[in-house]
């Protein structure tokens, strides 16, 4: 219940003080945060991992996926897959076939990583490198929207988890088998536009009504086995109108997010679909980048005064070893102040002059320690450095400047259990909330304290409330949650 305080506004950073120092934290409510960009922006973290590491705050197991976790609130959402007892997957990660398998959409306890509600459903398995959902869920107003491998668009009621509605993109879009790699792009969140990436014709992108699933606009179209991609969309605006930028495997396109209309497209042919990382906008709304494995990257200027969009440099090596500017697979990079930072096709950390794409370092230091087929490390921008999390489980604060990588501290908080390339990874994109990291990998998600010394996670001061009166804590200085 929330109720309006009885002290003044003017005592509020007192109690704050004596409650442990804490003070608000955010949410990562989707796919590379509150803003969809990457960039954590609470206050009060560490400068430097302790002696022996971060503490551990909980552990709770899990089955397998790829799928991130969301947070808002009290709670924690994350997705993943359960076999039936004497089931395994196949040896060969490459291998399809069909293996009965259970999804399952989970909402914990942040305070002590408890599961709260579950909601799961049967879901065989066809996809290549069947470890679980690929992507996270997506939390706003009440409700939390998830998208399993296999197709199954889920709206939660985020309270108890019972099902608002439910699409499927392989049986009502006409697909009939799934992308090789399964669906992996991340849902948009736009007004009352649920954006998805699907797959066929005229259904590369389609729009839901985020309360019932009833379809709005379709657009675009896709045909091979890859479908739409893998890549997750995003909204930009310049050129005077709010721009819907989706990457499949043909090329980048630009569409109104409200009626799907097409504003642009530009050819960018992409080899095996592998339109993975999320296309990048540089800070000043100018320049729009992606990078593909295969296939190397390229960088379009934005027109400021309409919607269109031209050709800087398009730049690729002979392959995906012999490699020229920047070769992404797994990690988004990122972009900061003309320069690039991303991981490259076998585990390089690279900056490039956004300008040029002309390399000006490269090391293997912060993600698999030697060249390594989808070595990987995710980066989230900090204030003036960067949390890395990479494929062994390590978490890193490091600065990233045009000059070199400076890594300023590091601690193991996961062990890496994925097969992949005869090996085992974690290739799962962190999240960043109550000045807190929440990892997962195949067994268990885990949640770190990374709160400065004399402040503690926002989650650990007050009783839990509901995720409603959480946010309305956070948004008035004068309520408590009681």
């Amino acid at each position: 219940m929330l109720q309006t305080a009885k002290f003044p506004l003017i005592l509020f950073p007192m109690i704050l003080l004596q409650l442990g120092h804490s003070v608000l934290a955010d949410d990562w409510p989707q796919w590379m945060g509150p803003g969809r960009d990457g960039i954590w922006r609470e206050a009060g973290i560490v400068d430097v991992f302790p002696v022996g590491g971060p503490s551990v705050r909980w552990r709770t197991k899990i089955g397998g996926g790829y799928s991130g976790p969301a947070v808002v609130g009290d709670r924690v959402f994350v997705t993943d897959k359960l076999l039936p007892d004497g089931v395994t997957d196949p040896s060969n990660p490459f291998e399809r076939g069909e293996v009965q398998s259970t999804e399952r959409v989970l909402c914990l306890n942040d305070a002590d990583g408890s599961i709260l509600w579950k909601h799961e459903y049967p879901c065989p398995y066809t996809v290549s490198y069947p470890a679980g959902p690929r992507t996270t869920p997506l939390v706003k107003e009440g409700q939390v929207y998830t998208l399993g491998s296999e197709g199954d668009l889920l709206c939660l009621n985020a309270e108890n988890g019972e099902v608002v509605w439910s699409r499927n993109f392989k049986t009502e879009y006409g697909r009939g088998t799934s992308p090789v790699w399964g669906y992996s792009s991340n849902p948009l969140l736009d007004g009352d536009r649920l954006i998805c990436l699907i797959g066929g014709n005229g259904t590369t992108v389609v729009a839901f009504d985020k309360s019932t699933g009833r379809e709005l606009w379709r657009a675009l179209d896709s045909s091979d086995r890859h479908g739409a991609g893998y890549g997750s969309p995003v909204i930009v605006e310049t050129g005077g109108v709010r721009q819907l930028i989706v990457w499949h495997p043909s090329a980048i396109s630009s569409l109104d997010p409200v009626t799907g209309n097409v504003h642009w497209n530009q050819s960018f042919e992409v080899k095996e679909g592998l339109t993975v990382a999320t296309p990048r906008l540089s800070q000043d709304n100018q320049f729009l980048f992606v990078s593909a494995f295969y296939n190397g990257s390229l960088l379009l200027r934005l027109d400021p005064n309409r919607p269109e969009a031209s050709v800087v440099w398009q730049r690729a090596g002979q392959s995906e070893r012999l490699t020229d500017s920047l070769h992404s697979l797994l990690s988004t990079p990122v972009i900061e102040n003309g320069y690039l930072y991303g991981v490259c096709s076998f585990g390089e950390l690279r900056c490039l002059e956004l300008a040029t794409g002309d390399r000006k370092w490269s090391t293997f230091e912060p993600t698999s320690g030697e060249s390594m087929r989808w070595g990987t490390a995710f980066l989230v921008k900090h204030q003036n450095r960067y949390f890395l999390f990479n494929e062994k489980g390590d978490l890193i604060i490091a600065r990233l400047t045009p000059e070199a990588y400076t890594e300023i501290s590091r601690a193991h908080v996961l062990e890496p259990t994925g097969p992949a390339q005869r090996r085992h990874v974690v290739w799962t994109n962190p999240a960043y909330a109550n000045r807190s990291a929440y990892v997962r990998n195949d067994r268990e998600i885990v949640s770190v304290s990374l709160a400065k010394q004399g402040i503690v996670p926002w989650i650990n001061c007050f009783p839990p409330c509901d995720s409603r009166g959480t946010d309305s804590f956070r948004e008035s200085a004068g309520t408590i949650c009681d």
